[in-house]
């Protein structure tokens, strides 16, 4: 589990070792899923991600595998909080009951912001110096994350326990923008114009408006 992208095609890596038989359907089928989902999710075209999802949440339920299941609702809570969108994780906590995994209860202790005696070692390996770092200081070690939708999430865990400055604004917004993530992209736009409101920067929100149009130009485009 090395990072959230990784996290959701964790069931098709598992499958697949060296010289032994394919994996069977339900595996490739449910990665393939959740993968769209991501995609489909991030660009904030919420009908197509959720049919997606729900067909990956088939896969692995038909096959009757509830550890699987409850990882996949797990991906769900992780790529939804990296959009600030502030979901509990009900159906992976429900399922996790019957099929506990360490790894996947210290992720989901931390992207549900329970950092206390969180042990580090437990979470992928990008998300480690965030929660080592001292508060007021976590913004600083996004920068050194190399996955996109990690470093997003990170932000929007700092955003959520109310420990993010401008700079973190700026990281996210940029890193959903580089990458065409219009959900976060418009989310992240939305609070960096409230600041620029706040401070007086009429240029700033001027600038913030143009951007914002654009992307929400892009959820409607005009007819041809």
């Amino acid at each position: 589990m090395k990072s959230l992208r990784a996290l959701a095609a964790l069931l098709l890596l598992a499958a697949c070792g060296s010289g032994g038989p394919p994996p069977p359907d339900w595996k490739t089928d449910s990665a393939d899923l959740v993968a769209r989902y991501q995609k489909y999710a991030l660009l904030g075209e919420n009908t197509l991600a959720e049919r997606y999802f729900q067909q990956a949440v088939a896969a692995t339920g038909g096959a009757g595998r509830v550890a699987e299941t409850a990882h996949l609702w797990l991906v769900r809570c992780g790529i939804r909080r990296a959009m600030l969108i502030d979901d509990t994780c009900t159906e992976y906590a429900e399922l996790a009951r019957m099929a506990p995994s360490a790894t996947d209860q210290a992720y989901y202790r931390f992207i549900t912001l329970r950092w206390e005696d969180l042990d580090p070692a437990l979470l992928p390996p990008q998300h480690r110096d965030v929660l080592r770092a001292p508060t007021g200081r976590r913004s600083e070690t996004l920068d050194t994350i190399t996955d996109p939708l990690a470093r997003l999430l990170d932000a929007s865990l700092l955003v959520m326990r109310q420990e993010a400055d401008a700079a973190t604004l700026v990281i996210a917004t940029e890193t959903a923008s580089s990458q065409g993530w219009r959900q976060p992209l418009l989310t992240f736009l939305k609070l960096q114009r409230e600041q620029a409101v706040a401070r007086g920067d009429r240029a700033e929100q001027a600038w913030l408006d143009q951007r914002i149009r654009l992307v929400e130009t892009s959820f409607f485009p005009p007819p041809r």
